[in-house]
């Protein structure tokens, strides 16, 4: 192979992927990272690593000077972008071969040419190409913008024109009334540099179908079948899975291969690329060509039994392509899981912080970006891990990924695994039914209730004291002889054993525990039933069933991280602070940067206006006034970084009664 050695211009899970092909091919690797990941999984994994700035990525993983640099130092020949960050631009392609080094990825003037949607758009309707409803042209101007929303009408999408994985895309249904398509620009201009936004008729209850194809850059072009990615949420895929549901009627599927061939025909493609369409009862619309690996590539993978990206390393060495498409199989079918770092309780807020313990199903496929013991920084992508499973057919990769979540748990942030189970479980999804939009629409997605049920209370209490007995061998009474337990018994029959106080949002619960034998125990509550458990220690965790429900649980010094069926509890065993009066500051409650104010010092404000804006791992999270009053003073200005719990804006409060 041509490619010695690569340098991997990426971070988290993607540059871990591609570390284990250029093992399993013998090419060696160095990765660049930020001072954020100075300590992260893809530093550890590497040989050789090349800082390459601060955290904020437009300071680091955005750096082209600094990854070409870092890339001749350490004596690489080619650079892989992975996905997101440099992947899609056309400058950082042509600046890497201008320095003589082989780029992973498509010629510069193709990734220019189809990696802004305008110009895609533009082309493909040159070639008669059906796209989607409404104008070629992008504007990061708002007047001009809203003026295309008036003669397109509604429901009208707003897409980053320079945009890639569903990230800024807004939808309006009716004409806005804030700031709406201000906020989509700073959202494309922070993300991609570039706040122009195209503005599309919304096809009303679309899937999302791909197809994965390769050229060799001489106008030979072989696909790798297609993929459906209608399982989003803010138009950010949540599930992938490979071939397309049967719901995609044969027919479309075939002419959407073809078109997808026909196109990269045309462009003399080179490397690996992904032709997006969405389909609806009335056929199928081009959407977008990104011009890089896809994050859910591991599903072609599994279907076709070949490495996507040894293929993208062996045509950059120009090798040509490595099969040819009659030679080409699909068998069985894949599913993949983006777990994120986000809180499907509280709106699926990002949660950053230290990972504490981690439990990844051995069955699955799982590709990781951390370990335990890592830190999820604000400043990226909240995608933290990919799960994939296979099955014979798509029911049975079902069942395998809501085993898999089962089977898997992260400790110390929220994540989006209980909802990932909820999703391939609803039987809308087990029989093929969801669009786009099904997840923002569905019901019964979470619970309504999160209030923990006996069951729950009773698999927190049986892992406290667990833990204690592990940490301490074993409870004074257990090691003073059965004389001694026989007292106990006699003295509180209720609980032999002991009993332990724990509280959840203040509310507090007195367990007791009845009876403990290896593996397996009994807690009652009150006045109520026993509740027969089931446990065992894995590593830090310890995981069992209660009442036919899986729990995994995590103990700390003052509590218990419980993940009950696929819901993070936090419960303590010490008693809350009594709450405080109504604060009149207003604080950041994440780490990220303020990317707006919407008041000023001496403005009216009522309990719930939007105060500052504060992006934290591609969010937008808008703070809102605590009380009603005065803005007495702002503590933060636009593009500062702040710290969770940092105080944003002071509030003067009304003194009328």
């Amino acid at each position: 192979m041509k490619i010695r050695k690569l340098f991997i211009a990426n971070r988290g899970e993607i540059a871990c992927r591609i570390m284990r092909s250029c093992q399993r091919l013998g090419i060696e690797v160095a990765v660049g990272y930020s001072d954020a990941d100075a300590e992260a999984r893809h530093v550890r994994l590497a040989p050789v690593a090349a800082r390459l700035g601060p955290a904020p990525s437009a300071q680091s993983y955005l750096n082209q000077e600094a990854i070409v640099d870092a890339a001749l130092r350490l004596g690489c020949d080619a650079v892989h972008p992975g996905y997101g960050f440099l992947s899609e631009n056309a400058d950082f392609a042509a600046r890497v071969e201008a320095a003589g080094l082989i780029f992973v990825g498509p010629r510069p003037e193709t990734i220019n040419r189809m990696g802004d949607k305008s110009r895609a758009k533009t082309a493909m309707i040159a070639a008669n190409v059906a796209t989607v409803p409404g104008g070629a042209e992008a504007s990061e101007d708002p007047d001009r913008i809203a003026g295309w929303i008036a003669e397109i009408g509604f429901p009208v999408m707003l897409k980053p024109a320079a945009g890639g994985g569903g990230k800024g895309m807004v939808v309006l249904e009716v004409p806005p009334k804030g700031d709406e398509i201000a906020s989509a620009i700073r959202t494309a201009r922070a993300s991609f540099g570039d706040g122009s936004l195209l503005v599309e008729r919304l096809i009303r209850s679309p899937r999302h179908v791909e197809v994965q194809i390769f050229g060799d850059g001489s106008g030979n072009v072989v696909h790798l079948f297609d993929r459906e990615c209608s399982l989003q949420r803010r138009h950010q895929k949540v599930i992938e899975e490979a071939p397309a549901a049967s719901h995609v009627p044969q027919a479309i599927r075939d002419e959407m291969i073809a078109a997808a061939v026909r196109g990269a025909e045309a462009l003399n493609y080179r490397n690996a690329g992904t032709f997006e369409f969405i389909v609806d009862e009335n056929g199928y619309y081009f959407l977008e060509v990104n011009t890089r690996l896809q994050v859910e590539h591991p599903v072609t993978e599994e279907v076709t039994g070949q490495d996507l990206v040894e293929w993208q390393l062996r045509i950059a060495s120009g090798e040509g392509l490595p099969m040819v498409q009659d030679d080409i199989t699909c068998t069985g079918h894949a599913i993949e899981a983006r777990v994120y770092a986000e809180d499907p309780l509280d709106g699926f807020r990002p949660s950053s912080g230290r990972v504490t313990a981690t439990i990844w199903d051995s069955t699955a496929r799982c590709d990781l970006g951390l370990d335990a013991g890592d830190y999820v920084s604000p400043f990226y992508d909240p995608m933290i891990a990919k799960l994939i499973v296979r099955g014979a057919d798509r029911q049975d990769a079902l069942a395998n990924m809501c085993a898999a979540v089962d089977r898997s748990n992260v400790f110390g942030i929220a994540t989006n695994l209980g909802f990932v189970k909820r999703l391939c479980s609803h039987p809308a999804v087990i029989a093929g039914e969801a669009d786009t939009r099904f997840i923002d629409r569905a019901e019964g997605l979470m619970p309504a209730d999160v209030t923990p049920q006996d069951t729950a209370w009773a698999a927190a209490a049986l892992a406290v004291m667990q833990s204690r007995i592990s940490a301490r061998g074993g409870p004074l009474w257990e090691r003073a002889g059965a004389e001694l337990v026989l007292d106990r018994a006699a003295l509180d029959p209720s609980a032999p054993l002991g009993r332990l106080a724990l509280y959840h949002k203040g509310k507090p619960r007195l367990a007791q525990l009845v009876a403990r034998q290896e593996g397996s125990a009994t807690v009652s509550f009150d006045e109520g039933s026993p509740v027969h458990i089931t446990f065992a220690a894995q590593g830090a965790v310890i995981s069992g069933n209660c009442a036919g429900q899986v729990w995994h649980a995590h103990c700390q010094r003052t509590g218990v991280e419980l993940d009950f069926d696929g819901l993070r509890l936090e419960f303590n065993t010490i008693p809350p602070a009594r709450d405080a009066d109504l604060s009149p500051t207003c604080k950041s409650p994440l780490p990220g940067v303020v990317v707006a104010l919407a008041a000023s010092v001496g403005d009216s404000v009522r309990q719930g206006d939007v105060l500052v804006v504060v992006e934290a791992m591609k969010m937008e999270n808008t703070i809102v006034a605590p009380l009603s009053g005065t803005v007495a003073e702002i503590c933060c200005t636009v593009d500062q970084q702040v710290v969770a719990g940092q105080v944003l804006v002071e509030i003067a409060p009304d003194t009328e009664g």
